[in-house]
């Protein structure tokens, strides 16, 4: 019996992990549902909008701006090694639109909006508004999930895009500033070898992170567990599992855009 007990351990550990998987794809099928089918509410996808887009670009500025510079100056660094110093417009362009950008943003919109979704739904569900949504005849999955998906899967591309300028022109700044770099020779790299494939590719990345941030905040707010405990549970996991999703996500779609 206690030569059976790792293997339990391990068999109800998968077991869990691919029943939650289950539960997971079956709240994105009905989200899904609850964006393609009327009735909307366009009250709450406004404000959606305001709080997941809007607010957030000061965070995903900041984030890009230090980036881009970072970026620059350690292109800089090991590129100085081999003569090939003046790739670092290039390089700091393509690295920051095709996953810094991307990447870095979708995280720390991960960190401040799927962290709020799972502790304002899932403090929702503790003091029993959202029965109190049932009994009013109005779908949970349509008034709170719909509304926060679809405005992170429309405003995150945006953020992403804004993120990459910053962060091109944080490069830029310290290129000229700390690196020496003429200025027009800056700009002319950096428009010569960026395409537009490029800035697509991390958008569209931005779109997928988007709707996986909102689709995990509202999955663990609507699952959390009760009282205060249960929240900050929901709140943790919720987060975690958004930037694990992004992390995978970001090289699933990597391996699709950029190999053959």
């Amino acid at each position: 019996m206690t030569l059976l007990q790792p293997l339990s351990v391990l068999g109800r550990t998968v077991l869990g992990l691919v029943a939650g998987l289950g539960r997971g794809m079956m709240f994105m099928g009905l989200t899904l549902a609850a964006i393609l089918r009327p009735p909307y509410y366009f009250r709450e996808l406004g404000h959606a909008l305001l709080t997941i887009g809007y607010f957030s670009l000061p965070v995903v500025g900041l984030t890009a701006v230090f980036t881009g510079a970072a970026l620059a100056l350690q292109i800089y660094a090991g590129g100085s090694r081999f003569d090939a110093a003046a790739v670092v417009p290039s390089i700091v362009a393509i690295g920051m639109t095709r996953e810094l950008g991307p990447v870095l943003g979708g995280l720390m919109v991960a960190a401040r909006v799927a962290s709020s979704i799972a502790a304002e739904i899932g403090t929702m569900k503790v003091t029993e508004q959202i029965d109190a949504l049932v009994t009013l005849s109005t779908d949970p999955m349509r008034y709170l999930t719909a509304p926060r998906v679809l405005a992170a899967t429309l405003t995150v591309p945006l953020l992403v895009g804004v993120g990459d300028a910053i962060g091109i022109f944080g490069g830029y700044l310290v290129g000229i500033e700390r690196l020496g770099f003429n200025p027009a020779t800056y700009l002319n790299n950096t428009v010569d070898f960026l395409e537009f494939w490029d800035i697509g590719s991390g958008m569209i990345k931005g779109a997928v992170f988007g709707f996986l941030i909102a689709l995990t905040g509202c999955y663990f707010g609507m699952n959390s567990g009760r009282g205060a405990q249960g929240v900050g549970r929901a709140t943790k996991s919720a987060v975690v599992a958004a930037s694990v999703l992004i992390l995978a996500a970001n090289y699933i779609l990597t391996e699709a855009f950029f190999t053959s």
